[in-house]
């Protein structure tokens, strides 16, 4: 245990050697420190990447990354330094909406601008923030799942880290949307994966050990679905589990093509970053006091995939 503690002081201190490195004063431009939930994550990688692209398209903004690395501790340790080096703009998007609460609201407290996003953090007053309606994204897989999963069907659950807006609020509307109305349905695994690919692959290959039959995978996220479908692309006994995800990554979209997974929703880490840099030349420059805004939530199926591969190819993500 204090080893690992010890690791995690090493990592934050590390974070606030980088910040301070990245907090110099540039006359006539707004530092904005940008701390991702985990790179190893990834949407959040699209995300960061995505962020830098549409940063790198403003003169009078300079960008930090910073990642969390999936932990509360070293997420606000560099919340923490960041406020230190007086950075003029804070955007966070939570590992753990709750846990960083606090932190967030230290920003602010700091006169600091402060944005949260995927997942917003509401409720904390002189913050703004950028997302999507989680709640939306889960609901037009759900919907479409009512008719296209079998009677009495055999069902998974791959669910994201406890406490995340975003986990728990899919969750909430695949019962509300789909299981409420299909009670035929019976979900023989459900666990949290933490939105990781691997975490998922070990739990499918449990579940798949367990029975001789799932007719669909039901994930809050495409990387999860993507690591249930790893295990089962290759055996004929599960060749028509339908699988449904979130995000319209980039490896998602290919797996639609292939007829792998079922659908997803597309949460465009393009659209979100245009929307945050947007919000935060907004604040920083006084044209606004404060800004929540959306992105959409179109449904990515075998009937309009081309479009969002070709998207992804226009950004160099394929």
């Amino acid at each position: 245990m204090k080893r690992i503690s010890l690791v995690l002081i090493v990592l934050v201190l590390a974070s606030g050697m980088l910040f301070a490195a990245g907090a110099k004063e540039q006359e006539g431009v707004y530092r904005v420190a940008y701390i991702a939930r985990a790179q190893a994550d990834s949407f959040a990688a699209w995300l960061a990447n995505s962020i830098k692209e549409e940063a790198a398209k403003y003169d009078d903004i300079k960008l930090d990354v910073f990642d969390g690395q999936a932990s509360d501790d070293i997420q606000n340790g560099m919340i923490e330094n960041a406020i230190t080096n007086n950075y003029d703009v804070i955007i966070v998007q939570p590992n753990n909406g709750e846990s960083q609460r606090p932190y967030v609201e230290r920003i602010v407290s700091a006169g600091i601008i402060a944005i949260t996003t995927n997942a917003r953090i509401s409720g904390i007053e002189g913050a703004s923030s950028v997302d999507a309606d989680p709640y939306m994204q889960a609901a037009v897989n759900a919907r479409a799942a009512v008719e296209q999963v079998p009677r009495n069907a055999k069902v998974v659950v791959l669910n994201g880290p406890p406490g995340n807006f975003h986990a728990d609020e899919r969750r909430v509307s695949w019962q509300k949307e789909f299981f409420d109305k299909r009670p035929d349905v019976t979900i023989v695994g459900e666990q949290i994966a933490n939105w990781n690919k691997d975490e998922a692959m070990v739990l499918m290959e449990d579940w798949v050990q367990a029975n001789d039959r799932i007719d669909a995978i039901i994930s809050m996220n495409d990387n999860m679905a993507a690591g249930a479908i790893e295990v089962i692309k290759n055996d004929a006994k599960f060749a028509n589990t339908l699988a449904y995800g979130v995000d319209g990554t980039a490896e998602a979209c290919l797996l639609i093509k292939e007829g792998l997974l079922t659908s997803t929703c597309m949460q465009s880490a393009y659209d979100l970053a245009t929307k945050i840099l947007d919000t935060t030349h907004k604040l920083v420059t006084g044209e606004a006091k404060k800004i929540d805004t959306d992105i959409g939530n179109p449904l990515v199926t075998s009937a309009n995939v081309d479009e969002y591969i070709e998207m992804h190819k226009r950004a160099g993500a394929l």
